[in-house]
Parts: C-alpha cells; sequence; structure tokens
C-alpha cells in the first residue's frame, strides 16, 4: 500500500510539473519550434504512464471496506451521471482540439504560432468553473468497489485534483486579473451548487 501511495504521488507530481510553465519553457528553450508539439507530447504521455500504475495496481491484494448495496450502488451511479453530464458539457465549451494539442500540430504544420485560448464563461462553465476537474471527482468516486486499495488511489487523486483546481485558479488569476476574479466571485468552482437553489 506504502509503494502503491508513492507511485501515485510521483507520478501526479510529474503530471503537475511537466505542464507546468517552467517546463514550457524549457521544452521552448530547447526544442524551438517543436515546442508547439508539446501538449501533443504531453497528453500522450500521460496516458501512457498512467498504464503501468492502473497495472501494478490492479494486481494488488485488496480487501473490501464496504460490502456492495443497493445503497452504495444508487450512489455511485447518480455520481456516474453527474459526472458522464459535466464531462459532455465540458466537451461543449472546451477546444477539444486545443485541449489534446491537435491544433499546435496543425499550426506547427502550417508554420503558424499557436495563441492562448480567449476567456469565456458561457455553457456549463456558467455554472462550474471546472467541470471536468468536478466530474473527475465524480468519476473516481463513482467507479468500482470499496476496498482499501482503491479508497487509497481515490484519496490521493482527489486530493491532486483538488490541488491542481486551485494552482489551475492562480494561474487563470495572473493571465486574466480582475476579470477572472468577479467570474469567481459568481460562479462556484467545483460544486454547481448554484443550480440547485434556482439560480
Amino acid at each position: 500500500m506504502v509503494t502503491l501511495a508513492v507511485i501515485w504521488i510521483v507520478w501526479c507530481v510529474l503530471h503537475s510539473l511537466l505542464i507546468s510553465r517552467g517546463a514550457q519553457n524549457m521544452a521552448e528553450k530547447f526544442f524551438g519550434h517543436f515546442s508547439h508539439l508539446y501538449r501533443l507530447y504531453y497528453v500522450g504521455f500521460s496516458c501512457i504512464s498512467l498504464v503501468p500504475v492502473l497495472w501494478y495496481q490492479f494486481f494488488l491484494p485488496s480487501q473490501i471496506i464496504v460490502p456492495s448495496s443497493w445503497l452504495w450502488l444508487g450512489g455511485q451511479a447518480i455520481l456516474l451521471i453527474y459526472a458522464g453530464f459535466l464531462f459532455y458539457a465540458g466537451a461543449q465549451v472546451y477546444d477539444m482540439g486545443y485541449f489534446l494539442g491537435l491544433n499546435q500540430w496543425r499550426n506547427f504544420r502550417k508554420h503558424k504560432k499557436s495563441g492562448s485560448l480567449p476567456f469565456h464563461s458561457d455553457g456549463i462553465l456558467a455554472h462550474v468553473r471546472h467541470p471536468w476537474y468536478s466530474g473527475g471527482i465524480a468519476l473516481l468516486w463513482g467507479f468500482g468497489s470499496c476496498t482499501d486499495v482503491y479508497l487509497l488511489t481515490r484519496i490521493i487523486l482527489t486530493i491532486y485534483i483538488i490541488l491542481g483546481t486551485i494552482l489551475e485558479e492562480r494561474r487563470l488569476i495572473r493571465e486574466l486579473g480582475e476579470q477572472y476574479r468577479i467570474y469567481c466571485r459568481q460562479v462556484p468552482m467545483l460544486i454547481p451548487w448554484k443550480i440547485l437553489r434556482g439560480k
């Protein structure tokens, strides 16, 4: 269990460091024009590096903490529906080509420079600032049985997502200034609780 925790923490730290502005600046310095492909490489590396971690976790002996019941399964079903909705709604407002690095690849082939995305707050972003992070947390707790192994993974990744969201917020405030501060005061960060209140 300790080894699994260390592996997940290392993966999370590496994942964050590689997407940091410092890492991207280094890529621009060492790879020049090819640095426009950095996002594409980053997405690929993140997916590939996740496979051995999940493989190791899958074969660990585990112990059931919460037995399956209609209450547990019903709660998980609600979380999965919520996660699915947020992922779908987020895909409607986010530029998927930019997120996956495909736009940067096209610009690289056309010898164009990739700019930053404009800020907008329409669609699901009018109700929650980070729908994919919120959906990711719901997916973690809505998928799979409650064993000691999966509980450890859920706790570590939930903390990682929350910390990552806070760091992302700070970056957006630095880049967008008062515009984003006003947005933060109007829209919840992870839980779209205003929808439940009819606002």
